[in-house]
């Protein structure tokens, strides 16, 4: 008899349908997996055998094979575990087929039994939903699915609960929700000494999800500030956060089945590899760049990245979206994020100080910063220099806005964007703005263009440039909730272009 079970095949966050076809055949006694099998769903058969045997289920002296179809898509994890292993149970007529085959499963098999958590529950939910069928995972993956409302989620916590389950002995209820996880800001942008013009600028970035860059000596405050921008982030909407959920998921880093609506934070390590960054590696995991999807990216001492991954930004950047290109596929992932970057001026950090900076200065600055290519420097609208800290604002006590009042006008701004391009979905933020949209939003006016024009020549603006000015102006109009782009806004979005010129 052949029994047909269904699963998943994920493909970026996409999860496309699997069956798992399995036969038992008059011959040598065998078990068999075909159909473009990795090797952890090779060795899916071992911990299948071990698994039945834990339940005293002996197996037949009968030919199995399980065939994963469609047999030219790769297949690759050990969440077709289970989907296997109740295949093979319906097969031999121990459950009912039919029941199994309005279920879409997966899940990792114990040695005794018990399923084990894999990444990917809240695609694999969607693909349920999508196709009409009720989702068996592991009860560790339960909390994350259950958010598609759609699809029935059953998790248990073992083979022998899932027989039991299908055959009716001992039936399990839905699976619930697990908690919004909103975990608090790390402190308080009122906590941070001077830097006044830097707290201006994470406000814009905010506003907009603008690009912005920071070289200042070592103890500067540049990571301080940076850790403080996730507190001036508005929630995300619905749609932003189950669209980081599916990311994260598929990753295997959302905690407790919680939801998040607090926007990501990621700050990668200056020695992390291509695929970190990127994507890649074994199976085609989202990188750092994608885990920041809808949130920030914060990239410390941004010249010691290697070139390579640098230069990989630059198409993310700007679309959106990165493509980890392999032999037999080409797979997508969304990385719409904000970009923060610190660097030191020179190796030593001492570049403006006569006393402490190296023999070599001030070519050792400008071999420094030349690690960004000009085109990477084009693409962050806001570049600042952060002086250091002196010791008497240190021993000030906290002063300026908190990091509430700050996010109160940063949501502000959001929600007139939001109004603004609630018919072009695509187009979230003023810095997703472009082509005639953008002439229509942020057009200046007659002194305004003036004023660009000139600026334009003074600092050899691309047209790129000129197009990220006009974006950045919008947003610091619309933290001030005007209308129109003026000239005091154009002034302050080109005062944030100034430094770097020769970067473009």
């Amino acid at each position: 008899m052949a029994a047909i079970a269904y699963s998943v095949a994920f493909e970026g966050i996409e999860a496309r349908l699997v069956e798992v076809q399995c036969a038992a055949s008059p011959g040598l006694p065998g078990f068999a997996i075909v159909g473009l099998p990795d090797k952890a769903v090779s060795e899916a058969r071992e911990r299948v055998k071990a698994a039945f045997a834990a339940l005293s289920i002996a197996l037949p002296n009968k030919r199995l094979t399980v065939n994963l179809s469609p047999a030219d898509l790769p297949k690759e994890g050990s969440h077709f575990d289970l989907p296997i292993a109740l295949a093979v149970l319906a097969a031999l007529e121990i459950i009912p087929a039919e029941e199994l085959s309005r279920c879409v499963c997966l899940g990792e098999l114990a040695l005794d039994g018990r399923l084990v958590a894999v990444a990917g529950g809240l695609p694999a939910a969607m693909a349920a939903a999508e196709d009409d069928r009720a989702l068996i995972c592991p009860k560790a993956c339960g909390p994350e699915a259950a958010w598609v409302d759609a699809v029935p989620v059953i998790a248990p916590a073992s083979l022998r609960e899932v027989v039991d389950h299908l055959t009716d002995r001992s039936p399990l209820s839905r699976a619930a929700p697990g908690m919004i996880g909103d975990a608090p800001a790390s402190g308080c942008l009122s906590e941070v000494r001077g830097q006044e013009r830097a707290k201006r600028a994470l406000e814009i970035a905010a506003a907009g999800r603008h690009h912005l860059l920071m070289v200042g000596p070592p103890g500067a405050g540049k990571s301080m500030l940076a850790a403080r921008l996730p507190g001036l982030m508005p929630p995300l909407t619905p749609v932003e956060a189950l669209e980081t959920s599916m990311i994260h998921s598929l990753a295997g880093t959302l905690e407790d089945g919680g939801i998040s609506r607090r926007a990501p934070f990621c700050e990668p390590h200056h020695t992390a590899s291509m695929a970190a960054i990127v994507g890649g590696g074994r199976g085609a995991r989202p990188g750092q760049i994608s885990l920041a999807h809808n949130g920030v990216l914060f990239m410390d001492e941004f010249p010691e990245f290697p070139r390579q991954v640098l230069e990989t930004l630059r198409q993310p950047i700007e679309t959106g979206e990165v493509v980890v290109a392999r032999a037999n596929a080409h797979i997508r992932y969304p990385c719409r994020f904000l970009l923060i970057a610190a660097a030191n001026p020179c190796r030593c950090g001492h570049l403006a100080d006569a006393a402490q900076a190296c023999s070599r200065a001030p070519n050792c600055g400008a071999d420094y910063m030349g690690r960004i290519s000009g085109p990477l420097m084009d693409r962050f609208d806001l570049r600042l220099e952060v002086p250091a800290v002196s010791f008497t604002d240190l021993e000030l006590p906290p002063a300026g806005e908190s990091s509430a009042r700050i996010a109160a006008r940063v949501a502000a701004a959001r929600e007139i964007q939001r109004r603004r391009f609630r018919d072009t979905p695509r187009i979230r933020a003023n810095a997703d703005a472009s082509g005639s949209l953008l002439d229509e939003i942020a057009a200046p006016d007659s002194e305004g263009r003036a004023l660009i024009v000139k600026a334009a020549d003074r600092l050899g603006l691309t047209a790129r440039g000129y197009h990220r000015i006009l974006r950045t102006a919008r947003s610091i109009a619309d933290l001030e909730g005007s209308e129109t782009v003026r000239v005091p806004h154009l002034a302050e979005a080109i005062s944030y272009r100034l430094a770097f010129v020769s970067g473009g």
